[in-house]
């Protein structure tokens, strides 16, 4: 019969022991809010360190404000679901600290999206996609010949030049031709 009662004891001790050692380290406001739980994941106590967290990434909305040329071109195509941080990275210091973000030219960034993926039930299948290994110069990236603000066939330029990503990008930082966003 012993057999039974020394496991019993045994899951009963471990049982106390979580209560004990749940008693010292979970602090005592833990979970006890206004909305009337008794268990919770909101404690009172940290709640400063939570809103001292500089956010990293602002959304597009913050954008729209000062590159309304870019952010109103873009709504109308099919990039208008991609925040504006994926190629131009996080708008944590912009424009206090850092007056021009990087921008992320590469064509690897193109080809998450437009690398020809063949999926017959999904959306992405409906995505207009190149191949690389066949598509221009593989050494040659995406904004020699498309301008990522306007994003259609109809705004490809015959002849290669870079788009200016920034509508007060400086000309000579454009290339040749300048051409509009």
């Amino acid at each position: 019969m012993s057999h039974v009662w020394r496991p019993l004891f045994v899951a009963l001790a471990l049982v106390a022991g979580i209560i004990i050692f749940r008693s010292f380290y979970v602090p005592k406001e833990f979970g006890v809010g206004e909305a009337g739980y008794m268990y919770g994941w909101h404690n009172p106590n940290n709640e400063q360190f939570w809103k001292d967290i500089k956010v990293k990434y602002k959304g597009s909305g913050y954008c729209k404000d000062c590159h309304t040329k870019n952010f109103t071109s873009i709504l109308n195509t099919p990039h208008a679901i991609i925040p504006c941080e994926n190629c131009h990275g996080p708008g944590t210091d912009h424009p206090d600290k850092i007056t021009k973000l990087p921008i992320d030219i590469h064509r690897l960034l193109c080809l998450r999206c437009h690398a020809i993926l063949k999926y017959p039930n999904s959306d992405r299948g409906k995505i207009r996609g190149i191949d690389p290994a066949t598509h221009q110069d593989p050494n040659v990236e995406c904004v020699t010949c498309h301008d990522p603000h306007n994003p259609t066939l109809g705004a490809l330029k015959k002849t290669p030049q870079r788009f200016p990503v920034y509508e007060h990008e400086p000309a000579e930082a454009q290339g040749k031709g300048g051409a509009g966003k």
